[in-house]
């Protein structure tokens, strides 16, 4: 499938997420190019993993033969009294590492390389968080697929667009009302226990809880998606940075819909405690697709 290799690089402690806007409109090819050759000597050099990837219209203007068909930029859901904003930019680029000075070398050498073509519109450091919990404490990402499974899931498997993956990003600020629950009371917004992440089960399991919000299933099928999630953020302000790739667009929209509540007005409880700030899809290309672009 040739998927970018950093979207499944695990372990890496130290992120840098950055989006970008083009400086002019006419530089969507010239930034996409740019884009390509980080997947060389970033990672070869400089000891990073990086991934990269367009806002899904920006990518087939640019490669239309190598676009996942019908992906679009996100924009606002909204449902039971919850509204997850559209903050769309024009590239996402990702870079981690082992390292917090390899990640801020690596990421400020590309903004400068970027200059006259694109300019930052948002800058976000993440971190991981106590090897796998995210900062309510709970781990993160139980449901993800094997490593075996994720490439099927976190990339498209054929046809337009094969190998490159749709992205989900999103910005999540925790608000201090989640930290006042009880344990019995966070496991209950959450659908999980809090020490080793076993599912509720039976009458235990609300309706409203984050698993049963975010779990969406079709034809008695649950449609998976690939979570890269970390924290960001210091004492005062923090959250997770939400980071996910998906084949195909649909389970992330399902997904959204059902966390605010949009069809049945059961808002996901865990929104109640978390505030979204952003909102983007993106496409992040094979390696075939950004080395055709480079020839």
């Amino acid at each position: 499938m040739h998927a970018q290799p950093g979207i499944f690089a695990l372990g890496t402690v130290e992120h840098c997420y950055v989006e970008l806007d083009l400086v002019r409109a006419a530089a969507g090819r010239e930034l996409a190019v740019a884009l390509a050759t980080l997947s060389g000597p970033e990672t070869t050099v400089a000891g990073v993993s990086v991934v990269v990837a367009l806002r899904p219209e920006l990518w087939a203007s640019i490669a239309p033969d190598h676009a996942p068909a019908g992906v679009t930029s996100y924009h606002d859901i909204e449902g039971a009294g919850l509204r997850m904003p559209a903050t769309q930019h024009d590239a996402f680029l990702w870079i981690a590492g082992g390292s917090r000075d390899a990640v801020f070398d690596s990421a400020l050498r590309v903004i400068r390389q970027l200059e006259g073509i694109a300019e930052v519109a948002t800058e976000v450091n993440g971190w991981l968080y106590q090897h796998d919990r995210d900062l309510t404490g709970f781990i993160d990402g139980t449901e993800n697929p094997s490593m075996i499974e994720a490439p099927g899931v976190a990339a498209v498997p054929d046809g337009p667009g094969a190998g490159a993956s749709i992205v989900l990003v999103q910005q999540w600020r925790h608000l201090p009302t989640f930290t006042r629950l009880t344990d019995t009371e966070q496991e209950r917004v959450i659908g999980r226990t809090k020490p080793d992440s076993i599912e509720l089960e039976g009458d235990a399991m609300p309706a409203d809880s984050h698993v049963s919000r975010t779990v969406v299933e079709e034809d008695g099928k649950e449609l998976k998606i690939y979570r890269r999630n970390t924290a960001y953020g210091g004492p005062t302000q923090h959250g997770t940075m939400f980071v996910a790739f998906c084949g195909e667009q649909r389970p992330f929209d399902l997904m959204l819909r059902k966390m605010a509540g949009a069809g049945d007005g059961i808002r996901d409880a865990l929104t109640r405690h978390t505030e979204a700030l952003t909102g983007a899809y993106y496409v992040a290309p094979s390696l075939p697709a950004l080395a055709e672009l480079l020839r």
